[in-house]
């Protein structure tokens, strides 16, 4: 059998090399501190650019994820056990940065009886007692969907609380295998039902979406009350995940940010190389 052939990434994808003054500086702060990033487990494009300004998305509750999404570049297996003292460390490193803002991610730990959510909030609570003047987001996971463990998060009210739906709705169980696509939605909506200011979803495109899938995505995130939204092309990470079905036009991006606007969103990024975190300082105003 003969395995179709990998579509060629355009020149206009192709990320340009160049650390920046702070990539030497924040890349040892993170290392001596034990800490992780989706920067670096994800293999995100943009790794070079973000840490060259000082900034990095900090990933939580350890390296190794309990879920096997087919885009994802994070381990999946058994996590090792939470370290307590891991949200003193983040903040220590949050302080170290002098950042004015943050983006806090995690792996999904369905191993764990709160899903780790305890983790989470103690790490919200940390940054803010050492750098009280900084803003924060939470790139969270969907908690099963179970508000008692989402109602940590609205607890602690960061200033943007993110769920990213990844794909439209029809390729949802092939992209996130134990995830739901309407559970993304019913947690995305009661955050913002329950308090939390502004809330936030990513998607990949060119997974083999349709124009009108994505729009009907955006209706979908609107109704859930969704204010940021991000567009960016998906790249297949390894061999062993899904391969890119489409690499999508700059003028489809640009397309795809004016129809979001028209929908209400607050902000729409997209462009190709756009992440959920990337520019997400902007976010906040």
């Amino acid at each position: 059998m003969i395995s179709e052939p990998r579509l060629r990434k355009p020149d206009w994808l192709k990320v340009k090399i160049g650390q920046g003054n702070n990539f030497s500086a924040l890349s040892q702060n993170i290392h001596q501190k034990k800490l992780h990033t989706i920067c670096e487990s994800g293999k995100c494009p943009n790794k070079d650019e973000c840490w060259g300004a000082g900034t990095a998305t900090i990933m939580i509750l350890g390296n190794i994820c309990t879920r096997s999404c087919q885009f994802c570049n994070v381990d999946t297996g058994k996590p090792d056990e939470v370290d307590i003292f891991e949200p003193i460390r983040v903040a220590q490193s949050v302080k170290e940065m002098g950042a004015k803002h943050i983006v806090i991610t995690s792996v999904d730990r369905d191993d764990l009886i709160d899903g780790g959510v305890g983790i989470w909030a103690a790490t919200v609570r940390a940054i803010r007692r050492m750098v009280p003047d900084i803003t924060l987001e939470t790139l969270i996971p969907d908690f099963k969907g179970n508000t008692d463990l989402l109602d940590h998060i609205v607890e602690v009210n960061p200033e943007v609380v993110s769920h990213n739906l990844e794909t439209v709705s029809r390729l949802s169980r092939e992209v996130r295998v134990q995830a739901q696509f309407d559970r993304s939605l019913k947690v995305l909506k009661y955050l913002k039902e329950n308090g939390i200011n502004r809330t936030k979803t990513g998607v990949m495109l060119g997974l083999g979406e349709t124009m009108e899938e994505v729009i009907e995505l955006m209706d979908q995130a609107r109704e859930a009350q969704v204010d940021i939204l991000t567009l960016g092309q998906y790249l297949q990470p390894t061999n062993k995940h899904l391969k890119v079905q489409e690499y999508v036009s700059l003028e489809k991006f640009e397309e795809l940010r004016l129809i979001g606007l028209s929908k209400g969103f607050r902000h729409v990024e997209s462009a190709p190389l756009v992440r959920s975190s990337y520019h997400a300082e902007k976010h906040i105003h």
